[in-house]
């Protein structure tokens, strides 16, 4: 986008942005829009989209209660859409905490963590459990990125769930798993 881009033109390309991506913070779309922050927040808070952490926290709500196989409390990171049986996604912070303290290259339980436990959680089952997990370190996460992970179910057979899941930093992807997740009958 140019500088000097007519306000409301500026407004409904920012509304659009925000419909494809809702985790671009204030910075990612003033670069994007050749503006300063605080025209973004100005523009957002005059067309009634609310800030990043908001926009979050409304998107878990309505995903945590579709959640069968596991508790809310169990996904590790912020669930923030799911369709069961279909796809979801999770937003996980990262932080020094996550990483080591030498490289701050966040460790990989973290990321598989974050992987697993959607794929666990986009399946439309009572009671699951990984049977199988093919996964691939791409690029290494540094404490203090955002991973977004979506899940997708490719396939179903019986009581199997064949879930792949990709995680990204930004535009990086960072992680890929293939999971097989049982259902167990007597849940």
């Amino acid at each position: 986008m140019s500088r000097g881009i007519p306000k409301q033109e500026r407004q409904a390309a920012l509304l659009m942005k925000l419909k494809q991506d809702p985790f671009l913070t204030d910075e990612e779309l003033s670069r994007a829009f050749c503006v300063s922050i605080q025209t973004i927040r100005l523009d957002r808070m005059e067309i009634g989209i609310p800030e990043l952490r908001q926009r979050i926290r409304e998107l878990a709500a309505e995903s945590y209660g579709k959640v069968k196989s596991i508790s809310g409390k169990e996904i590790v990171g912020e669930l923030i859409d799911l369709e069961l049986g279909k796809s979801g996604i999770s937003v996980l912070q990262t932080d020094n905490q996550m990483a080591f303290e030498k490289t701050r290259v966040v460790r990989g339980h973290f990321i598989f963590a974050q992987a697993e436990s959607l794929a666990i959680a986009v399946i439309d089952a009572p009671v699951a459990l990984t049977g199988v997990a093919n996964i691939k370190y791409k690029i290494p996460v540094h404490a203090g990125e955002k991973l977004v992970a979506k899940a997708e179910v490719v396939r179903v057979r019986a009581n199997k769930y064949f879930v792949w899941v990709k995680t990204k930093v930004r535009d990086n992807e960072a992680f890929r798993g293939k999971f097989i997740l049982v259902s167990l009958q007597n849940g």
